[in-house]
């Protein structure tokens, strides 16, 4: 079964087009360096009816929306090693340089997870 790690942040709409940016950069230092599948996801509907709403969950604040990320490994083994390469690759350093991001990265949520169904 693969392996998953998970991300919500609250990102201000008016930094979307600089987060896609950065996340496009950072899709492919995941990918070269092994990880299966990476995804970048806007909230759309996020006005539920039930549940805890992802708006909730974040503590968004006005002019704020969820981005929820996950990036798709082989294994936990695979994951660790990936995340060790992508850690020491140049091209995420120099993402971080001397820019602000593009969200608050005190409020991001994230976690590995095992897969329970994979279908």
């Amino acid at each position: 079964m693969s392996y998953v790690d998970g991300y919500v942040l609250p990102v201000p709409k008016k930094n979307l087009s600089a987060y896609k940016t950065m996340a496009r950069k950072a899709s492919v230092v995941w990918r070269d360096h092994g990880a299966v599948e990476y995804f970048e996801c806007s909230g759309d509907d996020l006005k539920v009816k039930w549940g805890l709403p992802f708006t909730k969950a974040a503590k968004t604040k006005p002019g704020e929306t969820v981005v929820f990320s996950f990036v798709v490994y082989k294994s936990r083994a695979h994951r660790d090693k990936v995340n060790a390469k992508v850690m020491k690759d140049p091209r995420l350093a120099k993402m971080m340089e001397g820019k602000a991001m593009p969200f608050d990265v005190k409020r991001m949520v994230y976690g590995g997870f095992k897969t329970l169904v994979e279908a």
